[in-house]
């Protein structure tokens, strides 16, 4: 009787064990990991939870406290409300992305994953993903938070919001990563912000434009973070639909896309 010979596990072309390099992921699958991974960096970094939840809660229980930024014969609390998804969407979309890719861009991971199956496309799906996953958290929890304190929140209102979420995200996200393809990482921590800060307390989130000026209140109008925050207002707090400010806010997407397509810089050189 013969020992049976172990399976050959190696050989020449044609065998059954040749050695065959290992395939990349299937497309889908690269991308998910990748969102995986932005959204664990982003929620695991200490100063970008700060920015994605504390600052947006402070923002809700200030105005709900405070006679500031209200709309005459609406809770105070639907408009808190409105002014902190703004506030959210603001400081996840544009300031944390910013920060978080300023940083890759100055370590070279832009330049490597361009060398890798995930490639430029993939990168940015996944960063993409994860912002709507944190996004995704900030409502539940800032909602959460609103529903304790009184916040009655109608269907509609919050069917309108999805829209008015998502490109809120490409409008913010687009100049956020705008911010970190042409300047230098220190300069991307200041400027980003610097502009966040500026956006929320007097680029129409907090105050209704109705509230500035007649021309401040028209420059403001203009603004991305005045489009968002009208229509934020609209969607949450029973405010006039302006659709002036959805083709600003639908503009300021486009724009910021085909800016990140023409200026984005994937390596410092």
């Amino acid at each position: 009787m013969t020992t049976p010979t172990a399976p050959i596990t190696s050989g020449t072309s044609g065998t059954a064990g040749t050695d065959r390099a290992p395939r990349p992921a299937p497309p889908l699958r690269r991308v998910l990991a990748h969102a995986r991974l932005e959204a664990r960096v982003l929620l695991s970094n200490g100063e970008q939870l700060t920015v994605a939840v504390a600052l947006p809660a402070m923002v809700l229980i200030g105005l709900w406290l405070l006679p500031l930024g209200r709309i005459d014969g609406v809770p105070a609390i639907d408009t808190a409300v409105a002014a902190t998804f703004a506030t959210a969407l603001i400081s996840t979309s544009f300031t944390s992305q910013a920060i978080l890719t300023g940083f890759d861009r100055r370590n070279g991971v832009l330049r490597w994953v361009a060398t890798t199956p995930l490639g430029r496309g993939g990168y940015l799906a996944g960063k993409i993903l994860a912002t709507l996953a944190t996004h995704v958290l900030q409502v539940l929890v800032l909602g959460l938070i609103a529903l304790i304190i009184g916040w009655r929140p109608e269907a509609a209102g919050l069917a309108g919001l999805v829209p008015v979420w998502v490109v809120g995200t490409v409008a913010f996200g687009s100049l956020g990563l705008l911010i970190a393809g042409v300047l230098r990482t220190e300069a991307v921590l200041a400027v980003s912000n610097l502009v966040f800060v500026l956006l929320v307390a007097v680029g129409g989130v907090a105050f209704p434009t109705a509230a500035y000026p007649r021309i401040l209140g028209g420059l403001v109008d203009l603004l991305p973070s005045g489009a968002l925050g009208e229509l934020m207002r609209a969607c949450m707090a029973s405010g006039p639909f302006s659709p002036g400010s959805a083709v600003v806010l639908l503009a300021w997407a486009g724009a910021g896309i085909l800016a990140v397509m023409r200026w984005f810089r994937w390596t410092d050189g």
